[in-house]
């Protein structure tokens, strides 16, 4: 019995230490991780979004031929069925590639 005592004595105090908020603790609460929409995009440049602009249009002209398929893949539910088993290539063949000698 004592030596029950004197574990919920000891149980009490390592939870009291370990839950004992300190003023480091706190700090995080000082600045809210969410900013005004107005300052959002203050920290980049308009050279650098421009940058990013033309960057970005030149990743989409020079996009791979089996990229654009797989992009045209994913908005036929199908062809996305289809492209989990077998590939996004024999997907695209199958459902939209045109015929030869078709129309």
């Amino acid at each position: 019995m004592k030596s029950l005592l004197l574990l919920s004595i000891l149980a009490a105090l390592a939870v009291a230490a370990l839950c004992y908020e300190s003023h480091e603790s706190m700090e995080s609460y000082e600045i809210s991780p969410f900013i005004n929409r107005r300052y959002a995009n203050t920290f980049i440049s308009p050279q650098q979004r421009w940058r990013a602009k033309v960057q970005e249009r030149i990743r989409e002209r020079s996009k791979p031929v089996l990229e654009f398929n797989r992009e045209a893949c994913d908005d036929v539910r199908l062809c996305e069925h289809y492209a989990r088993v077998f590939g996004y290539n024999a997907a695209y063949n199958r459902y939209l590639r045109q015929p030869r000698g078709g129309k």
